[in-house]
């Protein structure tokens, strides 16, 4: 100290009205903080934070609670702070991957939709590729459409006239070698519009059981004999209704609530897809 300054230090150079503790600064009232309410010397641990009445809850170690306002008043660590709500949570960050596995494009606008189609045998199917590859479809602007079974699949062509600019891939159920599918499929492959059109099948005799067995809880789908029909066998091993189309409409929407990606579906159907997205988008 200089031994002609009487009083010392200038008092006026510090904040000599600080408060012994420090000032308040703000901090979020996160359940699971400590902190004490200083006017009723209430301590607790914030259980509870109402944003519409701008409140606090301190749970005690008694397990008591008891209510407060936000704002000043609070001690944490022993240190003064302003409570204040906590910060909502940010928005999910967007999916890098669609269902199927592709890289997803954020917002991307759905093209113009192609002259060229892709053809499935049913509404099940049609709502399993939706699902599953609908993003992927929507930005090469590929329509799928049902054809409520396969029978009059040459009809179908007929009207569409399948071209160069109008090319038709077709998935099939149960298009394995003998079948009536896999006959219907090579008759239209030698047909003047056939190399037009691709169509590719899996081995299933119903695309539920494209979806792995395990997402329904089941080591393999179950072998129903075939006096009975195949979705209401499926239907009765599992103990769910089956007694008419509503039923097996629920059943179907029960399976299809199992499905979040190309993951839970099996290879055979996976690669049949691909290939026939390939076809119809390749110019």
């Amino acid at each position: 100290m200089n031994p002609t300054d009487r009083y010392g230090g200038d008092v006026l150079a510090t904040d000599w009205r600080a408060p012994k503790r420090g000032r308040a600064v703000e901090a979020e009232a996160t359940p699971g903080l400590v902190v004490e309410e200083v006017t009723t010397d209430w301590c607790g641990e914030i259980v509870a934070v109402d944003r519409d009445l701008d409140t606090v809850t301190l749970e005690d170690r008694r397990e008591k609670r008891r209510t407060f306002p936000l704002g000043p008043g609070f001690l944490l660590e022993g240190r003064p702070v302003i409570l204040v709500p906590p910060s909502r949570a940010g928005a999910p960050a967007a999916p890098t991957r669609t269902a199927s596995g592709s890289v997803a494009v954020p917002e991307a606008r759905a093209r113009v939709a192609r002259a060229s189609r892709i053809f499935v045998e049913g509404r099940h199917d049609a709502e399993l590729v939706e699902k599953v590859w609908g993003a992927d479809l929507r930005i090469e602007g590929v329509v799928v459409e049902y054809l409520d079974g396969v029978d009059d699949l040459a009809e179908h062509l007929r009207d569409f006239r399948p071209g160069p600019q109008r090319k038709v891939g077709v998935l099939v159920d149960h298009l394995v070698a003998g079948s009536k599918e896999s006959r219907i499929a090579q008759a239209v492959q030698r047909s003047p519009v056939g190399k037009h059109v691709l169509i590719v099948g899996h081995p299933y005799i119903d695309v539920w059981a494209a979806v792995k067995p395990e997402k329904l809880g089941l080591k393999a789908w179950p072998s129903v004999p075939r006096s009975i029909e195949w979705k209401k066998g499926v239907c009765q091993h599992l103990g769910w209704p089956h007694r008419d189309q509503a039923d097996i409409s629920r059943a179907w929407k029960t399976i299809l609530g199992k499905v979040s990606s190309y993951q839970d579906l099996e290879p055979s159907l996976l690669g049949r897809v691909e290939e026939l997205i390939d076809f119809v988008t390749n110019d």
